[in-house]
């Protein structure tokens, strides 16, 4: 579990493909990495991937069929910028909300434009995702934790502090930028649960 707070901006070091699957290796940036080893969960923008090897400032992930189809993975080349986060101790503070990194589905960026000391981002969403967003709930964009300001018939809009904007990603995205995204866990569990 994560909870959409980001550690750093790490960089693709390089990307090998391996029989249909890809291996990424991940620069890691401010984070450090003494804690973690093989079998270790780190969130990539969005997506809870395994270590698999892991040395001086860089770490390594196989990243499945299933993912390149369901995410932007497959959109990365060498020097990609991606947000990270570590996964959680049950002893962490929860600061944003939970996350599985388990990503529900790819939005586009389709409009940004200032709000006060803000950024407004209206983002279209899949229409079976939609469903799930609701005006002030949380939702998870490229591995940030985000609250829906509104939510229209085609997607939904989120504000970027200032803070958020210089320690990830965001401050990268232009109209057209793809997204990962996660819908919150409680809606995605409560359709199960209501016949």
């Amino acid at each position: 579990m994560f909870s959409g707070i980001i550690e750093a901006i790490g960089r693709i070091a390089a990307i090998e493909d391996h029989a249909g699957d890809k291996r990424f290796s991940i620069n890691a940036g401010t984070m450090g990495l003494n804690d973690i080893k093989a079998g270790d969960s780190i969130c990539v923008n969005g997506v809870c991937l395994t270590v698999t090897d892991c040395s001086g400032n860089q770490f390594t992930v196989d990243v499945s069929v299933e993912t390149l189809d369901c995410t932007t993975f497959n959109e990365f080349k060498d020097g990609s910028k991606v947000n990270l986060e570590k996964a959680l101790h049950l002893s962490d503070r929860l600061h944003g909300h939970l996350v599985t990194g388990h990503v529900d589905g790819v939005g586009t960026i389709k409009d940004r434009k200032p709000d006060a000391r803000s950024e407004r981002i209206d983002i279209d969403c899949p229409p079976n995702l939609l469903r799930y967003v609701s005006k002030k709930g949380s939702v998870c964009i490229d591995g940030v934790s985000l609250t829906v300001n509104e939510k229209s018939a085609t997607g939904f809009s989120v504000n970027i502090i200032p803070h958020t904007l210089e320690q990830t990603i965001i401050s990268n995205y232009t109209k057209g930028t793809r997204v990962n995204i996660e819908v919150d866990i409680i809606a995605r569990y409560l359709e199960t649960l209501i016949p």
